[in-house]
């Protein structure tokens, strides 16, 4: 099992900044790749950036240049934070982080409990 807990949400004024930050513990030793998602109401949970065990990133096409996905990899916790600058009221979400964990060639997908993140125009 992993446990992932996610802190620094909260309500920041356009064109602000935030940092997210996600601690995964527990079976982290085949945790592959980790990300962020969000939801805002209404509309279907989407991949806001991701990055693999081997430092690969993906972002989505409207935080690219705006946000930063990076991963710390210490002893028994897996750090993952989201730099997001240059916020717009459409960032407006709940943001979870994900961690993939692979086993004898299963998926397990492991969710934290959200964070929301308010953009106030």
């Amino acid at each position: 099992q992993v446990q992932l807990v996610e802190s620094g949400g909260g309500l920041v004024q356009l064109g602000g900044s935030l940092r997210l930050s996600c601690a995964a513990s527990g079976s982290i030793f085949r945790i592959n790749a980790m990300g962020w998602y969000r939801q805002a109401p209404g509309k279907e949970r989407e991949l806001v950036a991701a990055i693999t065990s081997g430092g690969y990133t993906n972002y989505a096409d409207s935080v690219k240049g705006r946000f930063t996905i990076s991963r710390d990899n210490a002893k028994n916790t897996v750090y993952l934070q989201l730099q997001m600058n240059s916020l717009k009221p459409e960032d407006t979400a709940v943001y979870s982080c994900n961690a993939d964990r692979v086993v004898r060639g299963s998926v397990f997908h492991y969710w934290g409990q959200g964070t929301q993140v308010t953009v106030s125009s």
